[in-house]
């Protein structure tokens, strides 16, 4: 939240706000003001982690948009060629910035086929279903532990707002997104699935509390943190041997 708001105490001392949210502790590197770079960026990982030995999995998040990059492919062609062990999970929310993926790419109707030129096996996965996601996950998780190189994963999923704040995203019906919310969406399916299984609307409200205090707590942080130093506008830029 320091991070978003342009604070000090941020994972990037506040100056990579949403495009470079970065904590090396915990081996989230972030995404990437370049559409798709995060990919390559993420197969480099992959390949570090190959070449120490450990069992570690690079995982590459990107949409549907930017699987139309030339960079991803490049990346796809790497890490089959040295069998690395990354899982590149396209997002595929259907719109990108904005343009429908059926007009996006020639490939819209199963994007997780894409890979299929280097050997990369792919599965299209239910991206609202918290479980099949598990599922996949593990399943891809355990193809590159095996050393078998990467894995492809096409979530289906959907965003309900626009892109960004200055998008309005007229190019879809309000039906549309209703008939999502009513039907798809993965947080009241499994708060019904709890339900069915007995938890109570108390344990519910517990959660909510909990969660709301975490958010208010992160809020109160970011908004008594203080911003950058002016001299921070020279620091982290230039590493000399």
């Amino acid at each position: 939240m320091a991070e978003l708001t342009g604070r000090k105490d941020g994972y990037s001392h506040g100056k990579g706000g949403s495009m470079h949210m970065f904590s090396r502790e915990k081996n989230f590197y972030g995404g990437h003001g370049i559409v798709g770079a995060q990919v390559a960026i993420g197969t480099g990982l992959a390949f570090a982690n190959k070449y120490r030995g450990t069992d570690e999995v690079g995982v590459a998040y990107f949409g549907e948009g930017a699987a139309q990059q030339g960079q991803v492919y490049e990346s796809f062609n790497l890490a089959a060629l040295h069998k690395l062990p990354c899982i590149y999970v396209i997002e595929n929310n259907r719109y990108g910035m904005g343009t429908s993926v059926e007009r996006s790419s020639a490939a819209a109707h199963n994007l997780s086929e894409i890979g299929a030129p280097w050997k990369i096996p792919g599965r299209k996965v239910d991206g609202m279903d918290l479980f099949a996601v598990h599922e996949a996950a593990q399943e891809a998780v355990a193809y590159c532990r095996a050393g078998k190189g990467p894995f492809l994963l096409e979530m289906e999923t959907y965003r309900y707002r626009g892109h960004s704040m200055s998008d309005p995203a007229r190019y879809r019906d309000r039906s549309e997104v209703e008939e999502m919310r009513r039907t798809r969406d993965p947080i009241e399916a499994l708060h019904k699935l709890l339900s069915e299984k007995g938890t109570s609307d108390e344990e519910f409200k517990e959660i909510d509390v909990e969660v709301k205090q975490i958010v208010n707590d992160a809020a109160e942080f970011a908004q008594n943190s203080p911003e950058p130093d002016l001299s921070e506008l020279w620091t982290d830029i230039l590493v000399e041997a």
